[in-house]
């Protein structure tokens, strides 16, 4: 006999099984309400062992795209810090707290120049130096000594002297003056490269201490009419050396003659595998300025890949860029601010005060930095996007704090997971979409994933670069404009 059922009866039996939660082992879900997208779990996890076993050795030499004569366009390859340098890590968490405690040392750097500046004060009203001599004692002793530390996470090769000889050098947009190792060392930490030999270069010039860049130098003294320089960072590392200028060659892009650089003979703290510094910040005495660059871009591949992307000067901006203004403190030049209009977590603006993420030249503000890895808001602001955050992810296994993080999941079970969209706003209601993985990222190689924001006490905040990942990030010096570019790598 046929069983028959009424519609009052079939709909009883839906709503009842709709009451009912099925566990997956492949993925999650969150309310329908918000807007979500995946976080591919398995292929993160895939990296975080990937890492631990990449040789150096094995990195393919870089080929850079060669440019017609009297052109400006230059273009550098860009490697992950441990793409070239071996990590001696045990595991994929004592990675990532050395990681976190470079980070922390790097934002207090930034912090500690944008104070000085607001003050009035430079490092040598700290530390008081002679005037025939700078003394690497009379600077705060650095954290470690950098054997186990590391520099930057992201590096470029760049030729130096006549003939040009290639080097490591981090790639730093919170910082203007540029430097490297040099013979004689005093006190070199150890590098990837062999350190740079001024005998061996004809371009090599020893700048006088009249000259326009050594009176650039925020710190600065003359020892037999030559100029030597001092820079200290907010972490305690430091370099002294003579300020020169060389030859700086860009690939087989081009090379420009006399660009000003410290020739450190002194060199401590967390640098350990670049040969030095390339400063690309807003001041005088940066790479951008001194090669008269209009604009500049780089892409900032996963840092758990082996992979590269590009680093260039003068090239144009990709067309479908999400632009925003690029604004400047009068009182630091050296800092690229963003205008942040507000922040959207599940597709809803989160409520912050307009006035959190305004820039002045009492401070405050958001600035872009490659340096930093993992975005800092102020202390309001990141408790309202966390928590709107958690809000939306009631549904997911939750896992204890890690270091600076204080909302992590477990995913230990899970392939690919539903979290809610990222996304920032600008003026005119552009706004740049973050990947999942930018803002959920791994802490262990057994599924811990934590949200990749932390509150500063500071008030200004920072951009770092595991948000801007995959995305390429132009700087339209001429006209004033930050543009972002996902998938431009």
């Amino acid at each position: 006999m046929a069983l028959s059922l009424n519609p009052p009866f079939l709909l009883l039996i839906t709503l009842s099984l709709s009451l009912f939660q099925f566990p997956s082992t492949t993925s999650s879900r969150i309310s329908p309400s918000h807007t979500t997208t995946t976080l591919d779990i398995s292929s993160s996890l895939h990296q975080t062992h990937q890492v631990l076993t990449f040789n150096p050795d094995l990195l393919q030499p870089s080929k850079t795209q060669e440019t017609k004569p009297n052109t400006t366009f230059f273009s550098l390859h860009l490697h992950p810090r441990e793409s070239i340098h071996t990590t001696h890590h045990k595991d994929y968490k004592a990675l990532i707290l050395s990681r976190l405690a470079r980070d922390s040392a790097r934002v207090n750097s930034l912090n500690t120049k944008l104070q000085l500046a607001l003050y009035n004060l430079s490092k040598s009203d700290l530390h008081p130096t002679q005037q025939t001599m700078i003394r690497p004692e009379d600077l705060s002793t650095p954290i470690s000594s950098g054997s186990n530390q590391g520099s930057g996470e992201y590096f470029t090769r760049v030729g130096v002297g006549q003939p040009s000889k290639p080097f490591y050098m981090v790639l730093d947009t919170g910082s203007d003056v540029n430097w490297l190792q040099c013979k004689p060392c005093d006190d070199c930490y150890q590098q990837s490269d062999p350190i740079y030999d001024p005998t061996q270069s004809t371009s090599f010039y020893p700048l006088p201490c009249d000259s326009q860049q050594c009176q650039a130098l925020d710190t600065s003294a003359c020892r037999n009419n030559k100029c030597l320089y001092q820079v200290s960072y907010g972490d305690g590392s430091f370099t002294v050396g003579e300020f020169i200028t060389e030859t700086m060659t860009f690939g087989n892009s081009g090379s420009v003659n006399r660009v000003a650089i410290g020739c450190g003979h002194d060199n401590e703290g967390l640098f350990v595998g670049a040969a030095g510094l390339l400063g690309l910040g807003g001041g005088p005495l940066s790479l951008t300025k001194q090669i008269k660059a209009t604009s500049f871009s780089y892409c900032l591949v996963d840092r758990d890949s082996g992979k590269s992307s590009t680093l260039e000067f003068n090239s144009p901006r990709p067309g479908d860029s999400v632009t925003a203004p690029l604004l400047k403190n009068q009182k630091v030049d050296t800092f690229y601010y963003v205008e942040l209009q507000g922040i959207s977590v599940g597709g809803e603006v989160v409520p912050i005060p307009p006035e959190t993420f305004a820039a002045g030249n009492s401070g405050g503000g958001v600035i872009l930095d490659c340096g930093t890895a993992i975005t800092r808001l102020q202390t309001q602001a990141y408790n309202s996007v966390r928590d709107s955050f958690k809000k939306l992810t009631q549904n997911l296994r939750s896992a204890d704090g890690f270091a600076l993080f204080d909302t992590c999941y477990d995913f230990s079970s899970l392939s690919s997971v539903r979290v809610p969209t990222m996304s920032f706003h600008f003026n005119g209601g552009k706004s740049w979409a973050l990947p999942a993985k930018n803002y959920l990222i791994p802490v262990d190689s057994a599924g811990t994933f934590c949200f990749a924001f932390a509150p500063t006490r500071s008030s200004m905040a920072i951009i770092g670069n595991v948000q801007q990942q995959g995305t390429r990030v132009s700087f339209d010096l001429a006209n004033s404009l930050v543009g972002f570019s996902p998938n431009k790598c």
